[in-house]
Parts: structure tokens; C-alpha cells; sequence
């Protein structure tokens, strides 16, 4: 869209800033999405990468609305900006989905995180919340019309946690020289290397925070 951002984000815990253009901001949530979408388990949000792409799509979309019709460029625009938006919004929903899903567990998790470290942006974390509390009185209503003997449900086994063996495909995007894969079948451990640009179909739980500091690309 020849239209660039300069937003300074922190990275580091040293304080240490980087100049991002439109572009950098709308690959890291795109890498996000895709994340998210083959994940077993919710990862920590990019809502402030995603807060910003959204910013930018509103100086877009006045810059469409200023360009004439007549312009060879203008359908070009209107797709990639529709892509934008399909990538931020399957990204929110399917976030959210989890949350429904893992509700009890995510909170649970969640509440032995620092606010640094939460995975959950704050409107995240209020509809997690929300959700969980409307399920409670949801059972506790439908209970309440059960025979004596099933009226009562322990909390704990309403949880639902994410299978995080499950196996995904990925693309490594540094040389990675110690991954541990667990057999569980066997009960053996195997100890390999992952080449820089090498694809591989592994469990989840074996490269789950290579995941989460972007040395690993789920796809």
C-alpha cells in the first residue's frame, strides 16, 4: 500500500527499541496467526502488534477512499486490506475459541503469571473470566432440577486441558542444536538438532517454547 509506520516497540529487557514499518508489524502477526491457528495451547498475545496493524488499516482505508476509481491499483488495495483484516480477525477468533475451550485451565495457568508475562491481553483475561463464571452458574442452574446423587460436580472435572503431545508440522527459522522428543510410547527420550530453514513433524510439547520466542514457525 506504500504506506509505512514507525512505531517503537520494546523487545528487550534492556529497553531496547526497534523501528518497525507496516510491513515488520503485519509479518509478525501473520507468523502469530499461523502460530495460534496449528498451536495445541493459547499463546502469549501480540495485541499490541495487532493494535497497531489496526491503526494502520484505518489510515488505509482513507487513503483508498481519497485514490480515483479509475485507478488500475485501487481493487488491489481494497484485496490486500481485506486480507489484513481476514488475518487479524481468524487470529482474534481463534484465540478466543481456545479460551472457551481450555477456559479453567488458561485461567488457572494464567493466575501463576506475572502481568509482564500474561499470556492473555487484558480483554482477553475479563472475557476468560466472564465465560468462566457464566459456565459455573450455567451447571449450577441444571444441577439444581438433577436427582440428589448427580446434583454435584467437582470444578476440577469440568477441566479441559490441551493435548499438548500433539504433533505439528514446523519450520525452524535459527539452528537449533538440542531439541528433546519424548517417546511416550517407550518411555525414551531422543535428543536431535534442527537445521536453520529444515521442516520437521514432531510433538508440540518438544518445541512449544521455541514456538513462543520465534525461533520455530508452526505451518
Amino acid at each position: 500500500m506504500d504506506i509505512d509506520i514507525l512505531d517503537l516497540i520494546e523487545e528487550d529487557e534492556d529497553d531496547s527499541q526497534e523501528e518497525l514499518t507496516a510491513q515488520k508489524v503485519l509479518q509478525i502477526v501473520e507468523q502469530a496467526w499461523l502460530n495460534e491457528k496449528f498451536s495445541p495451547e493459547i499463546l502469549p498475545h501480540k495485541s499490541d502488534y495487532v493494535d497497531c496493524l489496526l491503526e494502520q488499516i484505518k489510515e488505509m482505508e482513507g487513503n483508498i477512499a481519497e485514490l480515483s476509481k479509475s485507478n488500475p491499483k485501487l481493487d488491489l488495495h481494497k484485496l490486500e486490506l481485506e486480507r489484513i483484516r481476514f488475518i487479524i480477525t481468524s487470529y482474534l477468533r481463534t484465540r478466543l475459541k481456545k479460551i472457551e475451550c481450555f477456559c479453567i485451565s488458561i485461567l488457572e495457568e494464567e493466575a501463576n503469571r506475572s502481568t509482564k508475562d500474561a499470556y492473555l491481553s487484558p480483554a482477553e483475561l475479563q472475557f476468560a473470566k466472564a465465560f468462566a463464571q457464566n459456565a459455573d452458574n450455567h451447571f449450577e442452574t441444571v444441577l439444581r432440577h438433577m436427582p440428589q446423587f448427580y446434583n454435584k460436580l467437582d470444578r476440577n472435572t469440568k477441566v479441559i486441558e490441551s493435548n499438548l503431545n500433539s504433533f505439528v508440522f514446523l519450520k525452524c527459522n535459527k539452528h537449533i542444536d538440542s531439541v528433546v522428543i519424548k517417546n511416550l510410547l517407550v518411555g525414551r527420550e531422543e535428543e536431535i538438532v534442527l537445521e536453520n530453514g529444515s521442516q520437521h513433524l514432531m510433538p508440540y510439547s518438544s518445541v512449544s517454547e521455541f514456538v513462543k520466542i520465534g525461533v520455530v514457525q508452526l505451518i
